[in-house]
């Protein structure tokens, strides 16, 4: 699904922050991303998702090598791409049900079409008692849990998700990585960017490590 050869990044001038990645995410895969802070998590996963042109190196996604994806070919791949971000980027006006159910509005779909598998997916979540509420009222972790419900509402093959469980205690922590499993043996392709080594331990998944910009697999 997704396909790094000898990936190189750098900002401006400046040295590489990213050398010399080789990797690949299978379909129906399961891997940890990890590091220390400023290893680059963040901008792999940004380079995964296309929101970076790498400075040198091959990146292809779904068969299509970045470089000659064309603009308008960009929508349709990224809804192929849910992603968790660390800020969660929900928007305070909007409700909790409109916030998941976003996406699918910017598709053009009729509400009838998607309420029952909002609301389903909003239960799952264990969120089905503030679907009509706004995110100020919710905590950290019902406005995390709301994020992975957003992207996943429209059922991505792959979800990347930046540290989704650094803004919730040990106990929901492990209640997401359930959820995160689960939507990996229904067939998702999930990366989880995280420092979190206890929960990394609870599931025996492969290892993106990195370190000073470069890539080392376990498992």
């Amino acid at each position: 699904m997704i396909k790094f050869e000898n990936v190189g990044l750098r900002y401006g001038v400046g040295p590489e922050v990213l050398s010399d990645l080789t990797f690949d995410i299978a379909p129906k895969s399961f891997q940890f991303l990890t590091g220390p802070s400023g290893a680059g998590k963040t901008s792999l996963l940004r380079l995964m998702l296309l929101a970076l042109k790498p400075t040198r190196g091959l990146v292809k996604v779904f068969g299509k090598e970045a470089s000659q994806i064309r603009r308008s070919q960009m929508p349709a791949i990224r809804r192929k791409v849910g992603v968790v971000f660390q800020d969660f980027r929900l928007l305070d006006h909007l409700t909790t049900y409109e916030n998941v159910a976003l996406p699918l509005l910017v598709r053009g779909k009729e509400e009838a079409q998607y309420r029952s598998d909002v609301t389903e997916l909003l239960k799952w979540v264990g969120l089905g008692d503030r679907m009509h509420v706004l995110p100020p009222v919710l905590s950290g972790g019902e406005k995390q849990r709301a994020a992975i419900a957003r992207a996943l509402i429209d059922q991505p093959a792959v979800l990347l998700a930046d540290e989704p469980t650094g803004n919730v205690d040990p106990p929901l922590a492990r209640r997401l990585l359930r959820l995160f499993i689960e939507l990996h043996r229904s067939g998702t392709s999930v990366v989880i960017a995280t420092h979190d080594l206890v929960l990394m331990d609870q599931f025996d998944a492969r290892r993106l490590v990195l370190n000073e910009g470069r890539l080392q697999i376990y498992g």
